[in-house]
């Protein structure tokens, strides 16, 4: 009774996985076609044509992994898609290519000096696939038999039998290999690989000629083809890590554990020395190869000349990532001088950037996104509705009308509606101020707000 509530449990669990919507959730590429032409409408994304072909250019540059140090910005006005390009790139590169994001604030926040911090995510952003060979024995389980000392105490002993379409052997088994096959729970009718190495099992999946067992055994189960040849292998094993990780795991004071706490600290300039020395060696030996891949430094103007200037001697070294920045600034100071530059950065910097524009979305692309949006947050709206949402989303900012989406749906859950209507959008509309009608707001009542007849104080004195 108490296995089969456990069970039940446990399905629950299984069932209701939380997933949360984030802003940028709907984004799964850049959606190029073959010719890294822009879709109009791909992949979560809509728009933005020539930027898109632009980052799928410099997509292709990266996946060659042969150039490292080259930095990418993407400028735009708020809401025109910046982080969304970046997201896709990501989505695009996959699981091998490592991609760092941050924001440009981040640096500040940190218990280390802002170099240590940019640092610390250029590393991350570099990837070492690092090769070795390793002898492993691969078969199908035909028996395995395990003796217990009748007297009930002292060490198992045990045979087990393997075979391939071509031999069959019988191995000789060992207290901790005993173990290790009632660990993986190996029956019969299992294929398994044993690393000579270390001893380690994996069970790779059932054998075909046990297909007849499949209703005993659930729809979980995988099966796969009894191995061919000789039951000794030699396996060539890809392990990838980043550069990152290698210097926190040879770090003295940090240890590897500082991977799970993620309190790394500041990493000694000598131990990454010695890492970068060893892996040029594994690199010219063919152990060990670079994959250069990508960090994403979001609002970009809040890094200060310090930084910049770490940016720029960084970029020159053959152990860099490519560099994606984006902002939304035109010409401001630069943080940390009394001088103006166009974004926020400084002119040598900029001038080592290919710079990708994005420009506002017109009526029909904002239309296309919250209707994506909609679909992303599981809500129903009607024709009108949406078109009303989209006029909100021209006048004030699309920002706006994607945060309106879900609030509309719980205005209608409230009156048991099915689809959000225009009256729901309108309602919202009314209870939330956007940042223009929030402006003209503060203007008509400022003189009930806090503080301001100190700033009419203020003004006095400077007139006198």
């Amino acid at each position: 009774m108490a296995a089969s509530a456990a069970q039940k449990v446990q399905e629950i669990r299984e069932v209701t996985r939380i997933e949360r919507i984030g802003a940028h959730s709907h984004i799964r590429g850049l959606g190029l076609d073959d010719a890294l032409d822009a879709r109009n409408v791909s992949q979560g994304m809509v728009g933005q044509v020539t930027a898109r072909r632009a980052a799928g250019i410099i997509l292709e540059m990266i996946k060659d992994g042969k150039i490292a140090g080259r930095a990418c910005l993407i400028a735009g006005q708020p809401g025109t898609g910046k982080t969304a390009i970046a997201m896709g790139m990501a989505q695009a590169l996959g699981q091998d290519t490592p991609f760092t994001a941050m924001a440009g604030s981040e640096i500040f926040s940190l218990e280390m000096s802002k170099t240590e911090a940019l640092t610390q995510a250029f590393r991350k952003s570099i990837g070492v696939r690092i090769k070795e060979e390793t002898e492993i024995i691969e078969g199908e389980v035909v028996e395995i038999q395990i003796d217990r000392p009748a007297a009930g105490t002292g060490a198992k002993v045990g045979k087990l039998t393997l075979k391939t379409t071509e031999m069959e052997t019988i191995y000789d088994l060992g207290q901790k290999m005993i173990e290790s096959l009632t660990k993986e729970k190996v029956q019969a009718g299992d294929i398994i690989t044993i690393d000579k190495a270390t001893g380690k099992i994996t069970r790779l999946g059932r054998s075909f000629t046990r297909a007849r067992d499949y209703d005993a055994m659930g729809p979980q189960t995988k099966f796969v083809q009894c191995p061919e040849g000789e039951l000794q292998k030699r396996k060539e094993v890809v392990h990838t890590v980043s550069l990152h990780e290698i210097d926190v795991i040879n770090s003295r004071t940090q240890g590897f554990l500082a991977l799970f706490s993620g309190d790394t600290g500041e990493i000694k300039s000598e131990v990454r020395e010695q890492i970068n020395a060893k892996v040029a060696e594994w690199r010219e030996e063919g152990k060990a190869e670079i994959v250069p891949g990508v960090l994403f430094i979001d609002e970009v103007h809040m890094l200060d000349i310090e930084c910049f200037s770490y940016l720029n001697r960084a970029l020159e070294t053959d152990m860099a990532p490519v560099l994606i920045m984006a902002t939304n600034r035109g010409i401001t100071r630069i943080r940390g001088t009394n001088y103006q530059s166009p974004h926020g950065i400084p002119i040598d910097l900029l001038d080592r950037l290919l710079i990708i524009a994005t420009t506002p979305y017109e009526e029909k692309e904002v239309k296309q996104i919250l209707k994506i949006r909609c679909e992303e947050e599981d809500v129903e709206m009607s024709d009108d509705a949406l078109t009303v949402l989209t006029r909100i989303g021209m006048e004030t900012s699309l920002r706006y009308s994607i945060q309106i989406i879900t609030s509309a749906n719980l205005v209608c859950r409230k009156r048991k509606g099915a689809e959000v209507n225009v009256d729901d959008i309108k309602r919202v509309y009314a209870l939330f101020l956007d940042e223009s009608r929030s402006t003209q707001f503060l203007k008509e009542y400022q003189q009930e707000f806090m503080f301001n007849e100190l700033g009419g104080d203020k003004e006095e004195m400077d007139v006198s």
